[in-house]
């Protein structure tokens, strides 16, 4: 099909739940994408911090083709080997005892919601429900993620909404000491939020945080479906800070680009679900326990998350000559590979002008646009994603 007969297609079949671009891809490989015409584009947004490895990573495949004419589905009544082997992999590289693994980052934080709520109760409050998260957050799109997400834009037309979901300001510690008390069994934070605009967390407010947890006996949980696993220059988000949260979720770029979601947890924490407590059909089948199993080999022993540090690095300090060198840019953030420049003026039209050249990129709000590139970028690709931007911007702001 030619990209006009996929747009056209899309437009009259598929529900109208993305603003998206008049772009249709058809093939990846590396960092660089193609449209069905033959158009080659660099890609900085890699699915949405999905493809951290690139498109189509040869052991991503080979792992997929191997599992599909091996064993693609079984219940999760039975014990799966690439699961349990995934399971391994991930606790032994970091804070956590156990995972539950489900499909989405959506699942995974629905899942620590109720891992949260069971473990509160379990302490004989059964008002220990309240869960406290960060304006300008975002969660998932399930009833209660949504909820948990502190922008009303993707609540509205869905109410009621579950109760016990408050939200206070980041890096605003007073408010959490003003709102945290023997109800509260959760609070849940983005390291550094994504769709909320790149926002960074200071690490003493993180440090504050985790010592008004133990004072209330509140449960920490950081949401890294897309600042961990390399993204931030580190394996995992919350490695930056010197703590350690209760639960933390993982999704994205997890599988490599195939779909898998994953909840982890300390063993206290996680001992508070029994069988029936909570499951997932498709959660941790082997086609995708293999898929991720082999992308999370290649992070971390491929350097991959000291390529994110050193890139990233390189990146952020032209970003910011970029900035001191002009009157329209008037913020840089992030860390490693999830940077953020944020604009006085509305930017979303650059992103079809650096479409136009060659390169993908994506904006968050009106006036910030989020660089996501694959964990396998060079600095010569940032060099020419950066030269398409500054003409962007030049001819359309």
């Amino acid at each position: 099909m030619k990209s006009s007969e996929i747009i056209d297609t899309g437009n009259k079949y598929v529900m109208n739940t993305y603003g998206r671009l008049s772009l249709a891809l058809v093939r990846g490989s590396g960092a660089r994408v193609w449209d069905a015409e033959g158009r080659e584009y660099l890609d900085f947004v890699s699915g949405l911090a999905v493809n951290s490895l690139g498109h189509c990573h040869p052991a991503v495949v080979k792992a997929i083709v191997a599992q599909a004419e091996t064993l693609i589905h079984v219940s999760n009544m039975y014990h799966i080997e690439p699961q349990v082997r995934l399971a391994a992999l991930l606790v032994e590289n970091t804070c956590a005892d156990r995972v539950f693994f489900c499909n989405s980052g959506a699942e995974a934080n629905e899942g620590a919601i109720k891992l949260a709520r069971k473990y509160g109760k379990s302490k004989g409050n059964l008002e220990k429900f309240e869960i406290i998260t960060a304006i300008n957050s975002f969660h998932g799109r399930t009833l209660a993620t949504i909820t948990a997400t502190g922008q009303p834009k993707y609540q509205k037309g869905f109410e009621p909404l579950p109760a016990g979901f408050s939200y206070v300001n980041i890096n605003n510690i007073e408010e959490i000491r003003e709102r945290a008390g023997s109800n509260t069994c959760a609070i849940i934070l983005e390291p550094i939020q994504g769709e909320g605009g790149v926002n960074e967390l200071n690490p003493e407010y993180i440090k504050a945080i985790k010592d008004i947890c133990k004072e209330h006996d509140i449960l920490l949980i950081f949401d890294e479906v897309q600042c961990g696993l390399g993204r931030t220059g580190k394996f995992m988000g919350y490695q930056h800070y010197g703590i350690e949260p209760d639960i933390f979720t993982l999704a994205k770029a997890l599988g490599g680009g195939f779909p898998i979601g994953a909840m982890l947890a300390k063993e206290d924490i996680a001992s508070s679900f029994s069988p029936g407590d909570h499951a997932s059909t498709f959660g941790g089948n082997p086609l995708a326990s293999a898929a991720a199993l082999a992308a999370v080999e290649e992070i971390l022993n491929g350097g991959l998350v000291d390529n994110s540090s050193k890139v990233g690095e390189y990146f952020k300090k032209q970003l910011i000559e970029m900035k001191e060198s002009s009157d329209i840019i008037i913020d840089v953030r992030g860390k490693g590979l999830m940077l953020g420049m944020e604009f006085s003026v509305e930017c979303r039209k650059l992103l079809p002008a650096c479409q136009e050249k060659g390169l993908l990129i994506n904006c968050v709000g009106d006036k910030t646009l989020r660089f996501l590139p694959p964990l396998i970028i060079t600095e010569a690709d940032v060099d020419k994603a950066l030269d398409i931007v500054r003409e962007a911007i030049r001819e359309n702001l």
